[in-house]
């Protein structure tokens, strides 16, 4: 049952990285911002629901290939990054959410 969980939520995390990256370009600030916290809950949202790093990697793992699959475009030349420097902070900024959420202390389960 776990894996279907992980399975989620690395679609969750795709999906979300999906999102972040027409928000961040179309609102500019605001939509980068919007994306980095979305982020930043998917991330530690999986963390809190697993009590697992597998809960955190799972979603970072589909947000970072959404990513990567979006900024290497298309043959034609269409891609989803014009390249500048909102797109590196949306895509540095997202690691490292992912790097504060993965060193965060998590709480002590109570023993049943």
């Amino acid at each position: 049952m776990r894996i279907v969980w992980y399975a989620l939520l690395l679609v969750l995390g795709a999906l979300v990285g999906i999102a972040g990256s027409f928000a961040q370009n179309a609102w500019f600030p605001g939509g980068l911002i919007l994306g980095l916290l979305a982020a930043a809950g998917v991330f530690y949202g999986g963390l809190r629901a697993t009590g697992t790093q597998l809960g955190l990697v799972a979603p970072g793992a589909g947000w970072l290939v959404a990513i990567v699959l979006l900024s290497l475009g298309r043959p034609e030349g269409d891609g989803a990054f014009g390249g500048g420097a909102a797109e590196m902070i949306f895509l540095l900024g997202g690691m490292a959410i992912a790097v504060m959420c993965a060193t965060m202390s998590r709480l002590v389960r109570p023993a049943a």
